[in-house]
C-alpha cells in the first residue's frame, strides 16, 4: 500500500508541474512577425507558433485606456514602425505581472523601436524600470525641441495618468 500511495503522490506531483503557469523560457534574442499593437509600448508577435506579449523594455508610452494625449499617436507610430513586420526581440528573459516580455525591439530597417519612440517625443525614459542612460540623453533632446508629447506645457507621465 505504501508503494501505491507514493506512486500516487509523484504522479500527482508530475501533473501539477505540467501544469504549471509558468512563462515559457525563451532565448535573449528571438524574431517574430508583429500581429498585433496593442498600444505605443505592447506588441503582440508571433513566435513558435503562437502569439507572445511584448512590453516595451526602457519605455512607457501614453496610455489609451484613459484617453490620454498622445496615446493613440504612440500606438500609430509603433505600428508604422514594425506591424506586420518581422522583428528581433531582445530580452533578458524578464516579465512584467501580466507575464508580458520586456525586450527591445529592433525592426527591419535595423531601427531600435524603444528608442525611436522616445526620439519622436512619444515615450518617457522609464526610469523606475530602466538604467540606460542613453534614452535620458534622447528623451532630454526631444523635450529641449518640443517634440511629441514634450509640444504641451506640462505633460503628464503614464505612470500618473494611470493612478485612481
Amino acid at each position: 500500500m505504501t508503494l501505491i500511495n507514493s506512486l500516487s503522490k509523484i504522479l500527482l506531483l508530475i501533473f501539477f508541474l505540467s501544469c504549471s503557469t509558468k512563462v515559457k523560457e525563451i532565448g535573449t534574442s528571438i524574431t517574430g512577425k508583429v500581429i498585433a499593437v496593442k498600444d505605443g509600448d505592447t506588441i503582440e508577435i508571433l513566435y513558435d507558433g503562437k502569439p507572445l506579449t511584448i512590453r516595451l523594455a526602457h519605455v512607457d508610452c501614453p496610455e489609451i485606456k484613459k484617453s490620454q494625449p498622445f496615446g493613440q499617436a504612440a500606438k500609430k507610430f509603433t505600428s508604422d514602425l514594425c506591424f506586420g513586420k518581422m522583428v528581433t526581440v531582445i530580452n533578458e528573459g524578464r516579465y512584467d505581472r501580466y507575464k508580458r516580455l520586456i525586450a527591445v525591439i529592433i525592426n527591419e530597417k535595423n531601427e531600435n523601436v524603444n528608442k525611436e519612440l522616445v526620439k519622436a517625443g512619444l515615450a518617457w525614459h522609464f526610469k523606475k524600470y530602466s538604467t540606460d542612460t542613453s534614452y535620458d540623453d534622447l528623451e532630454l533632446t526631444a523635450r529641449q525641441n518640443k517634440i511629441g508629447l514634450w509640444a504641451d506645457d506640462n505633460p503628464t507621465p503614464p505612470w500618473d495618468w494611470r493612478k485612481p
